[in-house]
């Protein structure tokens, strides 16, 4: 674990789509500005994953990196991978962008696994941006960084940080 809380605990953090090169590496780059611009960096350790493992190893979508640039957040040094069997034990929370990835990891996940899983929105999915043009991208930026900024008020107050 990289970061550290005031008790020695961190709060491990996984963002899931399809192919983890849209929604999700969006989500945890996102997330991780978002903390570290509040001195909470150390608090999260932050990944994103997907539910197929066809495009491992690529970087974000051009789109989303851009939309992400624009607003001061890199996105150019993650690489897509799949969901892993280790990852409900690692994480303490595994956050769907969709209801589909939601339904897809806890069919994956342990009976015994200690991880949180549910949605990023409550109740909302984040459409997909890959087929769409610039501004899909944008606007699924523009709720996944509402969304993260919830969550980690959330996570903060749950958490007595």
């Amino acid at each position: 674990m990289r970061g550290r809380t005031r008790d020695n605990f961190v709060i491990r953090v996984l963002f899931v789509c399809t192919g983890n090169i849209c929604r999700s590496p969006t989500a945890e780059g996102v997330f991780r500005h978002l903390a570290q611009r509040e001195g909470m960096g150390e608090a999260f350790d932050v990944d994103s994953a997907g539910t197929t493992a066809g495009h491992t190893g690529e970087a974000p979508d051009d789109r989303a990196i851009r939309a992400a640039a624009a607003r001061g957040v890199d996105l150019s040094g993650l690489a897509a991978r799949p969901v892993r069997p280790q990852d409900f034990q690692d994480f303490t929370h595994i956050y769907a962008m969709d209801g589909g990835h939601l339904r897809r990891l806890e069919s994956l996940a342990p009976q015994d696994a200690p991880a949180a899983l549910s949605m990023f929105i409550a109740g909302r999915d984040v459409p997909d941006p890959w087929y769409g043009t610039q501004k899909d991208f944008e606007d699924v930026y523009e709720m996944v960084e509402a969304g993260a900024n919830d969550m980690l008020q959330k996570l903060k107050a749950e958490n007595g940080l």
